[in-house]
Parts: structure tokens; C-alpha cells; sequence
């Protein structure tokens, strides 16, 4: 007999069922696809299967003959029938098929406290005010907002990013010239395949980063050379034949310092001069705490500078929330790189109705204060417990660099593990082939613990430190 459907259109408490009932007559056919799905595990205990009436009407077979296929069941102990419950699948053990002989594989420990940085406090997610803004976004959304819509993203979001990130940032931020995307790795891989179909053959990047973002880069094609760097920073006036430059210049990841003004200035000049491009990751530019936040580099030649932010650290990385402000001549490109809306609506639709409600503010404001508070314990911590580290990077952002004697950083980090908790050397981010200049030291994520560990994180780190 050819397979069947059972789609259950009669009964709303039941389940669709692919049913094969072969065999040399229907009832003993139904009876034996029935175990066969209750033993394979494809029907688990306690699932609820349509009615007799249903499942007959469904494959087009007697009512009597499924209710038989039932009874013999039952009476097997593969379904159980109550009254008022109807017919459901055993709770009884179902030995699997033998499991082949493998190696066994050593999985780590998750150490019970972790200081790496990428990451807010993620138990601080306004739970409740997103949902209310979710809620409200939902309420009032049109009915082709659930559409295939603009592949740049709804506008509703669009336009909120937009006068949010002229309020805050300082952009130069045109809804027709914002691209909602899946964060920033993947606004990231658009601009590297756009790079590469336009013939770029290097992207310059900083001597310390993440080398997710190298191999993004590598994968589409190019070549990555890290920008020299010195006692003031990186120094991008100078890309050499880069083709495009990768900077995060209000906040230098991991190292933390602000790209200088008149390195500013010169590599915008540099782009103007050969026409290249620069990416600009504003990972945690609302993250300031000793004076007025870095203003985008973007503002200074919005022709030439990508502006790339996202609310991975402002909100959570879990929410894939991520945007674009690309010149004119790249809006085009980007769209049909990008193959449609990577973001879903509701989230889209849900964070622009935060935004223009005053909760994302409001949000920040306090976790910028929270995160300051844990700065500041941090500093005094190390005051205190270890006064040759000394502490680096902390004017903004959610982390801190602590540099250690020379030599020190790979045993401080085994001291760390030993004491439970994670935490990542410096020489983690530094690229393969940059200077291995700037020295031994920790990045610390002061935001990741959720308040409750902060405490016991703290005294681990000091532990761990010579």
C-alpha cells in the first residue's frame, strides 16, 4: 500500500501521522506501522493520537479497523486508553538500536566563573520591557509588516536606528541608506563578498581583534594585514595597498583606546585619495563613563565609511540584531548580496518600538552605570590585591586589559583555571602576523558575570594574579 498521511483534520488535540501501513491486510498493516513508530521512538510516550474516527477518515479506511489496530495495541502495552484522555503512547522503555563502538571524547569543564569579555550581563536583559515593547509592536503592526517586505529591514526600525544613531552617535544615518543584519559577523560577510566581486584583494585590520573576523574575510577571498602599531595606537594613516580598512575606532577591541583625531583625519584622507573604504565597528560606543562618548568615525566622510553597530552588547548577542549605514554606492550591492531578511520581523518591529519608546535609553543608561560600578570595584581590587598589574582600556566598553609582568600571561591564565575561572591572555587576539608587541596582560569581560558571581569572579581573579 502506498505511504499515507494521517493529518488529523477532525481532531484539533491530535497529531499528523506518516503511516506506511504495508502489509498482507489493512488492520495488520496499521497495527505493525503503529508499533514500528511507538518502538523507533518517532511517537513518544504520551503522545496523544488522533481518534479512530479521524485516523480512518484521514487514510480512508474503516473506523473499525483502526479502532481494532488500537485494541491490539493497547492490549500489547505499546497505547493505553482512559476514558475522557483518549489514546495515547506508553510510558514504557523502548530499547534503541545497539549504538556503534566510538571513541570517547573528553569534553571540558565549564568553570563555574568566567571573566571573558564579548558579552554583557546577560541575566540584565530587560525581560519585561521587551516583552511589553513586543507586545505593543505586535499590536500595532500592518499586516504586511509578516510579508517578504524590504530586504533592508522594516522600516519602522529603520527609521528609529536612524535618528537614535544621528542622536548618539554623531551618524549621518538616511533609512534608504541603513541595512538591518544578522549582527555585526554578518554585516561583516556582505561587505567582505561585495569587497571581493569589486576586485579588492586586502583588507587591513587592526594588530589586535577577533580572528572570527579575519577568517570571515579569508573565506570571501581576502587577503587581511594587520596596521603597525605603537605607543599611541594603531596607526591606520597608512593602509599600504589595502583595499579596505577594519577599524574600531571609538573603542579599540581588545586593547581599548580611541583612535587619535588626527588618525582619524588621515585615514578618511586615505580613503578619499584611492578610493578604498573603511568598516567602522561601533561595538560598544554608548559604553563611556569619563567623559562624552567617541563620536563615529563615519560622520566625517559618510562616502567612504561603513557604519557598523549592534545591540550584541547593548541588549544581547542572542538577539542576531544588527545594522548598517553604507554609502550610496553600496546600498544596491548589499541588498543582493544579502539575499532577502536575515532578521526576523517581530525582533525587528519589537526593537524599533524600544527604541522610540525611550526604553533602549533608559536600559542603558542603568547597565552603563552598573558596568562603571564593576570598573571601579575592579581598579580597586587590583589597587589592593595586586598592585604591579596594572589596569588599561577602561575609559569605555565592558572590559579592561591587565598588564602583567613579562613572560606571566600564559601561567596567569593556567592560575585562573586552577582557581575556576576563565579568562583569555592578550596574545589570543593578536593577529599571526602583527608585532607581538604590546606585552603579556589579561582581557578581562567585567560585564559578563551576572551580578550574583561578580563577587566570587573578583576574588578569583586576585588569586589567580602574581
Amino acid at each position: 500500500m502506498a505511504e499515507r498521511w494521517a493529518t488529523s483534520r477532525g481532531d484539533l488535540q491530535g497529531i499528523d501521522l506518516h503511516l506506511d501501513p504495508a502489509g498482507p491486510g489493512l488492520r495488520r498493516g496499521l497495527t505493525d506501522a503503529l508499533r514500528e513508530a511507538v518502538r523507533t521512538g518517532r511517537l513518544s510516550p504520551g503522545t496523544r493520537l488522533p481518534s479512530s474516527r479521524t485516523l480512518a477518515a484521514d487514510l480512508g479506511i474503516a473506523r473499525n479497523t483502526v479502532a481494532d489496530a488500537y485494541a491490539d495495541l493497547v492490549a500489547e502495552g505499546w497505547l493505553t486508553a482512559r476514558q475522557g484522555s483518549g489514546t495515547r503512547v506508553a510510558d514504557r522503555a523502548v530499547p534503541g538500536p545497539p549504538a556503534a563502538p566510538s571513541t570517547p571524547r573528553r569534553v571540558p569543564g565549564r568553570l563555574p566563573y568566567s571573566l571573558v569579555p564579548g558579552t554583557p550581563d546577560l541575566a540584565s536583559f530587560p525581560r519585561a520591557e521587551w516583552l511589553k515593547a513586543t507586545r505593543r509592536a505586535l499590536a500595532t503592526a500592518p499586516h504586511d509588516a509578516f510579508g517578504y517586505g524590504d530586504p533592508r529591514g522594516r522600516p519602522e526600525l529603520r527609521v528609529a536606528l536612524a535618528d537614535y544613531l544621528a542622536r548618539v552617535r554623531g551618524v549621518r544615518a538616511d533609512p534608504e541608506r541603513l541595512v538591518v543584519c544578522a549582527g555585526f559577523s554578518h554585516g561583516l560577510h556582505l561587505l567582505c563578498e561585495i569587497l571581493r566581486a569589486r576586485g579588492a584583494r586586502t583588507l587591513a585590520v587592526e594588530s589586535h581583534g577577533l580572528d572570527v573576523h579575519w577568517d570571515l574575510a579569508t573565506r570571501a577571498g581576502l587577503r587581511t594585514t594587520p596596521l603597525p602599531f605603537d605607543s599611541s595606537g594603531t596607526r591606520a594613516q597608512d593602509p599600504g595597498d589595502a583595499d579596505a580598512v577594519l577599524l574600531s575606532p571609538a573603542h579599540q577591541f581588545p586593547l581599548g583606546g580611541a583612535l587619535r583625531p588626527e588618525r582619524r583625519a588621515a585615514v578618511v584622507d586615505w580613503a578619499r585619495r584611492t578610493g578604498g573604504l573603511i568598516l567602522e565597528d561601533d561595538y560598544d560606543g554608548e559604553f563611556r563613563y569619563d567623559r562624552q562618548p567617541v563620536g563615529a568615525l563615519q560622520d566625517l566622510d559618510p562616502d567612504h565609511v561603513v557604519y557598523l553597530g549592534t545591540a550584541s552588547k547593548s541588549l544581547a548577542p542572542g538577539l542576531r540584531l544588527g545594522w548598517m549605514v553604507v554609502p550610496p554606492s553600496l546600498v544596491a550591492d548589499v541588498v543582493d548580496v544579502g539575499g532577502g531578511r536575515p532578521v526576523g520581523v517581530v525582533e525587528q518591529l519589537a526593537l524599533a518600538e524600544f527604541l522610540t519608546s525611550g526604553a533602549y535609553d533608559r536600559h542603558v543608561r542603568a547597565a552603563r552605570l552598573r558596568y562603571r560600578r564593576r570598573r571601579d570595584a575592579l581598579v580597586r581590587a587590583l589597587a589592593e590585591r595586586a598592585p604591579d598589574v596594572r589596569v588599561t582600556g577602561i575609559a569605555a566598553g565592558l572590559h579592561a586589559v591587565l598588564r602583567l609582568p613579562p613572560g606571566t600571561e600564559q601561567s596567569v591564565v593556567q592560575a585562573a583555571t586552577w582557581q575556576g575561572l576563565a579568562v583569555l591572555g592578550l596574545s589570543r587576539f593578536r593577529h599571526p602576523a602583527a608585532d607581538p608587541t604590546p606585552g603579556d596582560a589579561l582581557v578581562v569581560g567585567y560585564a559578563t558575570p551576572p551580578d550574583h558571581a561578580w563577587t566570587g569572579t573578583l576574588e578569583a581573579l586576585c588569586r589567580a594574579l602574581p
